[in-house]
């Protein structure tokens, strides 16, 4: 059966690795994003791997007056979505950050704000239909602060907080939200890193994405799962040690 899937922030690498997977399941899509000539590309590419239908819409999130109307659109299109995966994102510059109020705040905006923004909208039309599931790229970023990406990290873990409202929210309502938290990714956002042995591709973060939300799961998922672990200990170090750490 052809679902109805949502994918917001279509030209992240990790989103294209995902929609990738649905085309190929032959699923229809709709796809939001910044640059037209990208998601043209994209689509195009998607309905070549077998999508049913492929839909576009530019969509700046940062522009909050136009998240109600365009995602009205795509209920207009899709008056059931089966999975909508939310998968936006900037990595900020920390340093600049510091000496940038307006950085700052437009970085909380882009990573955060915006997708509560979208949320709030969607959770409702999701709370009505009673079924599916509402999937948001984070971080392990998130999870505690580091010097080193603070801000960055602050907005994901506010979306982290958010998205466990909303999964208390909508178990009744059989619906299924889920808090995708990546470790390091070999994405164009971080071609500039090194890259080690703790780095994946977007095709294995997609991957298990998809074998998620195919359970029906509902919770927070590392990925690769050893981050699990390796957030579990970053978590318990004791703060009087933590602060002295270059992290």
């Amino acid at each position: 059966m052809k679902r109805n899937i949502l994918i917001i922030g279509a030209t992240s690498a990790i989103a294209q690795a995902t929609l990738r997977l649905y085309a190929e399941a032959q699923d229809n899509l709709y796809l939001l994003g910044r640059n037209t000539e990208q998601l043209e590309t994209i689509a195009s590419d998607a309905t070549v791997r077998g999508a049913s239908e492929v839909h576009t819409a530019v969509l700046d999130v940062n522009q909050f007056e136009t998240h109600e109307t365009t995602l009205q659109q795509v209920f207009e299109t899709f008056p059931i979505l089966d999975i909508v995966l939310i998968a936006h994102g900037t990595l900020p510059d920390q340093k600049a950050c510091e000496h940038d109020v307006h950085l700052t705040m437009t970085e909380l905006s882009t990573n955060g704000i915006s997708t509560i923004s979208l949320l709030t909208l969607l959770a409702n039309q999701f709370e009505q239909q009673q079924k599916g599931t509402i999937a948001v790229i984070t971080s392990v970023a998130g999870d505690r602060g580091r010097q080193s990406n603070y801000v960055y990290g602050a907005a994901k873990g506010m979306v982290s907080l958010f998205l466990q409202g909303l999964r208390n929210r909508l178990y009744p309502n059989h619906v299924h939200v889920l808090d995708i938290k990546p470790g390091f990714v070999d994405t164009p956002m971080t071609a500039n890193f090194k890259k080690g042995a703790l780095w994946a591709k977007p095709e294995k973060i997609a991957t298990s994405i998809v074998k998620a939300i195919d359970k029906n799961q509902s919770k927070t998922l590392y990925t690769p799962f050893f981050w699990a672990g390796i957030m579990l200990i970053i978590r318990s170090v004791p703060d009087v040690i933590f602060k002295r750490l270059k992290l």
